[in-house]
């Protein structure tokens, strides 16, 4: 039904709906399926989401590495405590977004959106809008087809990958998913939803991917706290009117382009950035010592 962002803009125009209908109707030409069954199955996402945060703010997450774990938790308790700079829907979103890569860090179950490397953007900026919103379930099931259609367009003319195109083709296109779907979420047009994957992923280009002992933890973890807060942020922006000068697909091509023109040591090989500092080297030493040990 649609290529790009422009025709996708155009549907919700042309017939006068949202970008979460226009992704059902897609689903439902797709794959066959009814209306219900693709809102159950957002559900089932949205239970899974759901479950990562939950365990990632509560429980004593940490993973094998022993590189990452309980940052997520640590950030909610200092919320609580009414310390927080940033105001508390953005550090909830940060929050979240860490406590839901810590769980994939620690083997646990997420949903990858757009990967697992950056799976906790758009539930963790969810939950939060969740607490300020109080949308409904069927509400929150739209904001993940809307956050979808976007990471569709992503995928179709660019890339999702780190290994192809740098995080700023994962954490980078998990913040404009989330932007996108935000915007909507808080009553937002189309074209404003748009507006704010454009100011969200631009901000993220040229992110490069370089996971210390090629794990997906550092500097996942924290990326996907800084994907969070840009993404709550473009979505603000959008709303208040305000328009990014490039538009949507112009970014989304210039992020293809700019991960085709990045070094391989920058795409998941773990052989540059901060994977290849002393400390990145260090560690990567240290936790294959203790795995050769435990062998």
């Amino acid at each position: 039904m649609f290529r790009n962002v422009a025709e996708l803009i155009e549907l919700t125009n042309r017939d006068g709906i949202s970008i979460s209908e226009v992704m059902i109707q897609q689903e439902i030409e797709v794959t066959g399926r009814s209306r219900e069954a693709v809102l159950t199955d957002m559900d089932e996402k949205l239970t899974i989401m759901e479950e990562a945060v939950r365990r990632g703010i509560e429980e004593d997450v940490k993973s094998v590495s022993g590189l990452t774990g309980g940052d997520g938790k640590k950030l909610e308790k200092y919320i609580e405590n009414g310390n927080g700079l940033s105001g508390d829907t953005l550090l909830r979103a940060v929050s979240r977004a860490m406590a839901t890569n810590e769980v994939n860090a620690a083997m646990g179950m997420i949903c990858a959106t757009p990967t697992a490397g950056s799976a906790g953007v758009v539930p963790g900026t969810l939950f939060s809008l969740k607490d300020k919103l109080n949308p409904t379930r069927e509400a929150m099931q739209r904001y993940l087809l809307t956050s979808g259609a976007f990471g569709l367009v992503v995928a179709n003319n660019a890339s999702i990958s780190g290994a192809a195109g740098g995080c700023q083709a994962e954490v980078g296109s998990a913040a404009g998913m989330a932007a996108a779907a935000a915007v909507e979420l808080a009553g937002g047009t189309p074209k404003q939803s748009a507006e704010a994957m454009a100011m969200a992923l631009k901000n993220m280009l040229g992110l490069v991917c370089d996971p210390v002992a090629g794990l997906v933890e550092v500097p996942c973890v924290k990326r996907n706290a800084a994907g969070a807060s840009i993404a709550m942020v473009a979505a603000d922006m959008a709303l208040a009117g305000i328009e990014s000068r490039i538009p949507c697909d112009e970014v989304i091509d210039a992020m293809y382009r700019i991960g085709e023109s990045m070094s391989e040591t920058l795409k998941e090989t773990a052989l540059g950035g901060l994977a290849a500092t002393p400390t990145g080297k260090a560690l990567e030493s240290q936790i294959f010592d203790l795995s050769a040990e435990r062998t």
